[in-house]
């Protein structure tokens, strides 16, 4: 194979390939990046991706400020993907930033900052953008068979609700109602972790009992033609620990179908782990261990009030929908 012909390969630039797109999601906890191109199917074909825990948003529901350290993490970590980006020879890219932007008053900071170190212009979206972009990006998981889904996306200081459902049999689901509640795992970490896993679950079941009071506003859920669809590192790491894996896997865990008392199980058997042994589990790990607990509440309180005997998990979303709409692939489109 000649030399010219292996650098455009790896460059994801070789003749005849449809362009690469990129979708970049700057959290409260995580710094994510992915970039795809459509495959012949019409799906997406990811070649290449990028995540590093960078704890934007630490501190910022008390002080209302990004912090300087963790804007510096945040910074070299927008740094590397701007290589990875420069490297790949993407023609799109999204770039948004989430809760903790939102919330800071000095988010301002932040983005001169990388656009300045890195050459990426970030965007920071409403909480009613990331939902919807968080739907597109779970949407084709939908169960077929199912009237509809309950949607999550639990970050690290928001937490996105989607109820999609079919109009009738073989329809393509539509949002019926959305909400995104300010308390993510950092956040309610930060807020109500020194009260223990009982007092932060019992204030989860009372928050997400008031979104499903508005959701009953307009129309009533069944449970039991529908599904719980949740995406987040909460919800997969609580799917690997299910499936026994020793370290985490995407392609075991996305898409995977699980008993919500399945997930209860394992969510008793974490929150009676200390730290360490939290820390200890493959498919956790220490940047993860502190934050699965808050996690975990948040679960609980979500399947308190939508109590769905199934969930699938979903290893995407927000960038997912991201790359959907950047290639024209909107579920409206794909049923």
């Amino acid at each position: 194979m000649a030399e010219g012909t292996r650098r455009r390969r790896r460059g994801g630039r070789h003749r005849g390939a449809p362009p690469l797109v990129a979708a970049l999601d700057l959290g409260t906890n995580n710094c994510r990046l992915l970039i795809a191109r459509s495959s012949r199917g019409g799906d997406l074909r990811v070649v290449d991706s990028f995540s590093r825990i960078v704890r934007l948003g630490e501190g910022v529901a008390q002080s209302g400020l990004l912090s300087e350290a963790a804007i510096e993490r945040t910074v070299e970590a927008l740094k590397i993907c701007a290589r990875h980006l420069a490297a790949k020879g993407v023609s799109r890219l999204r770039a948004v930033a989430t809760e903790a932007c939102r919330r800071a008053a000095n988010a301002d900071v932040l983005l001169a900052r990388a656009r300045a170190e890195a050459g990426l212009a970030l965007e920071i979206i409403s909480a009613e953008e990331e939902a919807r972009l968080a739907a597109i990006g779970c949407a084709p998981l939908i169960d077929g068979s199912a009237e509809g889904a309950l949607i999550f996306d639990i970050g690290g200081g928001s937490t996105e609700i989607i109820w999609m459902r079919r109009a009738a049999e073989g329809a393509v689901p539509r949002v019926v109602a959305s909400a995104s509640e300010p308390v993510g795992v950092v956040t309610l970490s930060e807020s109500g972790g020194a009260a223990g896993y009982a007092a932060m679950r019992a204030a989860m079941i009372d928050r997400f009992a008031a979104v499903k009071g508005r959701f009953d506003g307009i129309a009533p859920f069944e449970p039991a033609g529908q599904h719980l669809l949740g995406t987040s590192g909460t919800v997969t790491t609580l799917a690997a620990v299910a499936l026994g894996l020793p370290r985490y896997e995407r392609a075991r865990v996305d898409a995977s179908w699980h008993r919500c008392s399945d997930i209860a199980a394992v969510i008793d058997r974490l929150v009676n782990l200390d730290l360490k042994g939290r820390a200890a589990m493959g498919a956790i790990g220490a940047d993860r261990a502190d934050l699965i607990v808050p996690g975990c509440a948040i679960f609980a309180g979500i399947a308190a009030s939508w109590p769905c005997a199934r969930l699938r998990v979903a290893d995407r979303g927000l960038r997912e929908g991201i790359l959907r709409e950047l290639m024209g692939r909107t579920p409206a489109e794909r049923p």
